[in-house]
């Protein structure tokens, strides 16, 4: 009787691997859905990318938004959601701007290091309230988005910071470009690298996916579920923090009213971008396309003649689209794993 012989399953080489892997990523179809826009609005309108500020607007216009949207999948991913953040970036915002008007000569570094950090007190602050009250994130992060906004227009009133409150070389931050890049579209991309290096790479970032998943089993497990949860709303804080300085930086004029509905966009821009509304999947790679999709589809409407009414009903579309296609995957996924589990046994 003679042995079958088995033949080994055939590997295939890293760049195929990597090429499957491109392909089949969630975020590969937004960054699709980018071009296609981009293609078809130039198509129309050759003014859209191939004018003067074209090709400046189409970077620079998402960089704050992405920056806001790491920090808010980093949440989302731990399965809570931060609404918060468009009054930290309003807060920290106005903060920037006092900053250079009653302090003269301050080092621009300082005052970047001092938005970060009130953001991550702001953020620390909603943290605390979600970790240790066992409150939904939800309820705690509304409250204090009209907390935040209530101490920003107490404090700053009727009055505005213009751009003559700004030093020149601040300003040019915002409307520099390094090789055409604009330095906020730099500064959001570096800030997304880190951020997508530590949840993939370190293990306080894979804890996070895995309280995302599951936080009871998680707290089962011996994660330290208050610890990461606390450090999530920080971040998120920090760049809050980070986007209201350059939102100055940018556009040289704050009001009390700067970041009003920048949280439901950075919502959007995650979950348009892949990241589970339920948490413990997705990527800060995605939010940041997703950041840039919304905010390339507001650009393009307008140019098309499409109205007002529709560029909104376009971008709930998406979120909808976005959340229905997540649970569909699940289900898929769920369906499959029992599948498997049937065949083993």
């Amino acid at each position: 009787m003679t042995t079958p012989t088995l033949t080994p399953e055939k590997v295939p080489n890293p760049a195929v691997r990597l090429a499957r892997s491109f392909v089949r990523a969630r975020e590969t179809g937004i960054l699709v859905a980018i071009l296609v826009v981009i293609a078809v609005t130039t198509a129309i309108n050759p003014s859209f990318l191939f004018s003067a500020d074209g090709w400046r607007d189409l970077l620079l216009t998402p960089a704050i938004l992405a920056l806001v949207a790491i920090g808010q999948a980093i949440v989302i991913i731990t399965r809570n959601v931060d609404l918060s953040v468009g009054s930290v970036v309003g807060l920290t915002a106005y903060l920037t701007g006092r900053l250079f008007a009653d302090i003269p000569g301050i080092p621009i570094v300082a005052v970047f290091l001092i938005g970060a950090l009130a953001g991550a007190v702001l953020g620390l602050v909603n943290g605390a309230l979600v970790a240790f009250g066992k409150v939904p994130a939800l309820v705690i992060t509304l409250g204090t988005l009209y907390a935040y906004r209530g101490i920003d227009v107490l404090w700053a009133g009727s009055n505005r910071i213009n751009a003559g409150d700004v030093p020149s070389d601040f300003l040019g931050l915002g409307t520099g470009s390094f090789l055409t890049i604009p330095y906020l579209t730099i500064l959001a991309v570096i800030v997304m690298l880190i951020a997508g290096w530590y949840l993939r790479n370190r293990r306080g970032g894979r804890e996070l996916y895995a309280i995302g998943s599951d936080p009871a089993a998680a707290e089962l497990y011996g994660l330290k579920v208050t610890r990461r949860i606390l450090a999530a709303f920080v971040l998120s804080g920090a760049t809050a923090g980070l986007a209201g300085v350059l939102f100055v930086a940018r556009y040289g004029t704050v009001s009390s009213q700067t970041g009003t509905g920048l949280e439901l966009q950075a919502v959007g821009a995650a979950v348009i971008g892949g990241v589970a509304i339920f948490g413990g999947s997705g990527s800060v790679y995605g939010a940041v396309l997703g950041a840039v999709l919304l905010l390339t589809i507001n650009r393009a409407l307008p140019i098309l003649g499409i109205q007002d009414f529709w560029q909104q009903a376009v971008v709930g579309v998406l979120i909808i689209g976005a959340i229905v296609l997540d649970r569909l995957l699940a289900l898929r996924l769920s369906r499959r794993l029992v599948a498997e589990r049937e065949v083993a046994a």
